[in-house]
């Protein structure tokens, strides 16, 4: 029986897919990509004579008859995810019926769209003395999303976040976060496909985001990034400070200085 290969493809630039995932791409038998998110340029991976599926005119049971065909015929399948898998990659439930089968599986990490959006800003979501944590999470729609993982919420804790899929939601996003006690002039971003030749980048405040999103046409294929460390004003980090020892340098004295 092959392996099911799920590789994280990127947040967009084919350059960006992991050395293990090319690898694995290079030689697959097949290749299911998300055809609505993923880069279809990685295509250029594949060898020749590869069977090429785009999944998002299929339905689960279509992308699981798919992978045991390939399985029983010995053959190494690709199953390409935008972004990381293991963030809104719905691997979850294709595994399960993978593992049902029989059939063996693997996952090959991959770099986040959240990665993707801070680089295109120079960001740095850890900044001393403003942040040193980051939510991951998205507006509720046809996906519902726990009563405690509300926008409100999380908001209530005045921490960066990353909101992924609601980019089509900038009114409800915005009204959630002013409900939960986020101050209207923070800092807000939109990342439009992070890392792609298109790549567009529009920064605001919070009270301006349905309308960034509005004035741009962006609906989806976007991240918005909210939070004081988009200002990139924080301290020094203590790593790299000379009066900070740590198990690879000593603290520098005044006697050390030249």
């Amino acid at each position: 029986m092959g392996c099911i290969y799920f590789i994280g493809a990127g947040p967009g630039d084919p350059k960006l897919i992991t050395v293990k995932g090319m690898e694995i791409l290079r030689r697959a038998d097949v290749i299911i990509y998300a055809g609505s998110l993923v880069n279809p340029a990685l295509l250029e991976y594949a060898k020749s004579g590869a069977e090429i599926y785009d999944s998002s005119s299929m339905t689960l049971e279509e992308v699981i008859a798919v992978m045991k065909k390939s399985a029983k015929r010995g053959n190494e399948t690709a199953r390409l995810h935008t972004g990381d898998p293991s963030l809104y990659g719905a691997i979850g439930e294709q595994i399960k019926a993978l593992d049902e089968l029989g059939i063996a599986s693997e996952v090959v990490p991959g770099v986040s769209a959240f990665s993707g959006a801070a680089a295109a800003l120079k960001a740095e979501y850890t900044l001393p003395g403003v942040s040193q944590s980051l939510i991951i999470t998205r507006c509720a729609g046809r996906t519902s999303v726990p009563v405690n993982e509300s926008i409100a919420a999380l908001a209530a804790h005045s921490l960066p976040m990353a909101v992924f899929l609601s980019t089509g939601l900038t009114c409800v996003l915005q009204k959630e976060m002013l409900a939960g006690g986020s101050d209207p002039k923070t800092p807000a971003a939109i990342v439009y496909h992070a890392s792609w030749p298109d790549e567009k980048v529009i920064l605001g405040t919070l009270e301006e985001l349905p309308g960034m999103a509005e004035k741009n046409g962006l609906t989806k294929t976007s991240l918005i990034l909210i939070g004081d460390f988009l200002s990139g004003q924080g301290g020094r980090s203590r790593l790299y400070d000379g009066d900070f020892s740590h198990s690879f340098r000593k603290a520098r004295t005044e006697e050390d200085s030249p």
